[in-house]
């Protein structure tokens, strides 16, 4: 039997107890939470709230400033005198932002020592990754104890939908005709928002046309794209408009992931089936593994989150790990998902070497691997990398990912399959050529590479008065530009080697 989750009410309550001096709440609607505090503490417990504009105030919501506490040191020093004969908590808003005086930091340290002795709490909000640990130095980096906010449950975000409705509905007639199927994707699309930003979505939906039904969905989808806040340049929102019949070949990794389809991942797990962990793809250079990655999230409907590896690195102590930390929770609130994390080898390479970073890298691939062995989430990872022998040989072992598959220079089939494809997208046909040449003409030759030769082949006969195309054009542009395996040769082999014992292929 499945415990409920506890409220929100019920987990503030319980985290602010007192157990806990200092506690750092992060929220991406603070609004919201403030009111969400009040509720939760009013009457049970004297409360405080500071902000930089009103100083130290006596309750949560209303109430005069207390003279002199509009610094930040002068309202921490304040609350040994100003406590009542209850426990007390007192909110700090944006703190973070001054505590780079060292004369704030120090009236913080003695203010969590007071609130210890007296069953206080001094609670931090800060917007959802601000950095605070740097700022807090190491030993209230390590008092500090961190409250997760929970996201609203897809029962919630549904009443949340006919909330939006009804409140475009009070100023002007509004239509509304979802089926029940679309109602649950949508309510599924809108994970990973507060309460606030899944009504802010849904409204502006609905009063494009003062409508709600089926073709909205993808309406909302984007905009929660523009909704989503942007964890430090870390974690991106993709837009991924590509369908699996845009990529040539590949026809065993289609099959496989048609099966696993992410969008039904509650009736496969009603039915006995665990969910999808996540793929690695292993291949050469513009074969198509992130084109695949692209694909599996429009073929599944479902968010496509990019994770820059390279970006995660930060000069200061233990922001490298929180970054990465809160970019697989923010996946996790959003599943269900498709994780992609593009040349995996180049942001963990030196996991697997006895580099100079202090051990961070190992830290921070540790980190990966926990989440990857220990996530519940409906949360897809696609790995794509070039190198193997960067990789480090834990994330390789059996389980880590559900399969491995290598993605060759596309075959004879596949070749021609791109040849059309991206003929296609140009408004020509395969037909009006002599396909069995081109098919020849680009053997080693890789998808990017084959598409790369027809725009070039176009943009000649576009500069020479916009003339019909030929299938001498299209080889004379091939044969101007070799493909990279030819240079790359040994170490394709290399790779083909490697993977023949070790990896499914892709086609």
């Amino acid at each position: 039997m499945t415990t409920p989750k506890p409220s929100i009410h019920d987990l503030l309550r319980r985290e602010l107890d007192g157990t806990h001096p200092l506690v750092l709440i992060e929220t991406d609607d603070e609004a919201e939470l403030r009111q969400v505090l009040f509720d939760t503490l009013d009457g049970a417990v004297e409360h405080r709230r500071w902000t930089a504009v009103h100083g130290l105030v006596p309750t949560l919501l209303q109430g005069e400033p207390i003279e002199g506490t509009d610094h930040p040191a002068g309202a921490l020093a304040f609350l040994p005198r100003g406590m009542g004969a209850r426990r007390t908590v007192t909110v700090f808003y944006d703190l973070a932002a001054h505590l780079g005086e060292p004369r704030t930091l120090r009236a913080l340290k003695e203010a969590v020592e007071w609130a210890r002795s007296h069953h206080g709490v001094v609670a931090l909000v800060e917007a959802r990754g601000t950095a605070v640990d740097p700022l807090l130095g190491k030993s209230l980096a390590a008092e500090v104890h961190r409250v997760e906010i929970p996201q609203p449950t897809d029962e919630e975000l549904e009443e949340i939908i006919r909330e939006a409705v009804r409140g475009v509905a009070r100023t002007r007639r509004v239509e509304a005709s979802v089926r029940r199927s679309t109602l649950d994707a949508m309510a599924r699309s809108l994970r990973g928002l507060s309460r606030r930003q899944a009504l802010r979505v849904i409204k502006s939906a609905v009063s494009e046309d003062d409508r709600l039904d089926d073709d909205d969905l993808a309406r909302v989808m984007i905009l929660k794209r523009n909704a989503c806040v942007d964890l430090a340049g870390v974690l991106e929102f993709v837009q991924a408009p590509v369908s699996m019949e845009q990529i040539g070949g590949l026809g065993r990794l289609k099959a496989w992931l048609a099966e696993r389809h992410l969008g039904s991942a509650d009736e496969a797990a009603a039915f006995g089936l665990s969910l999808p962990r996540g793929v690695l793809l292993l291949g050469v250079q513009g074969a198509g593994k992130s084109l695949a990655a692209k694909a599996v999230a429009t073929a599944w409907k479902v968010p496509l989150l990019r994770l820059d590896a390279g970006a995660l690195y930060d000069k200061f102590v233990g922001e490298s790990e929180r970054k990465l930390r809160e970019s697989l929770v923010q996946a996790d609130r959003m599943a269900p998902a498709v994780l992609w994390i593009d040349e995996i080898e180049k942001g963990f390479a030196s996991a697997s070497s006895m580099s100079s970073d202090g051990g961070l890298s190992r830290r921070m691939f540790g980190t990966l691997l926990t989440w990857m062995q220990e996530r519940q989430s409906a949360t897809f990872l696609v790995a794509t990398a070039n190198d193997v022998s960067a990789l480090p040989p834990e994330l390789l072992r059996k389980g880590r990912f559900d399969e491995i598959f290598f993605i060759d220079l596309p075959g004879p089939e596949a070749r021609e399959a791109i040849l059309a494809i991206h003929l296609g997208k140009r408004r020509r046909s395969l037909a009006d050529f002599d396909a069995a040449r081109l098919v020849a003409a680009t053997e080693r030759y890789s998808g990017a590479e084959i598409e790369a030769g027809i725009e070039s082949a176009l943009r000649r006969a576009f500069a020479d008065g916009k003339r019909p195309i030929t299938t001498e054009d299209l080889l004379a542009s091939f044969a101007a530009s070799p493909p990279i395996s030819v240079v790359m040769a040994e170490r394709i082999e290399e790779l083909r080697d490697w993977a023949r014992e070790r990896c499914v292929p892709a086609e």
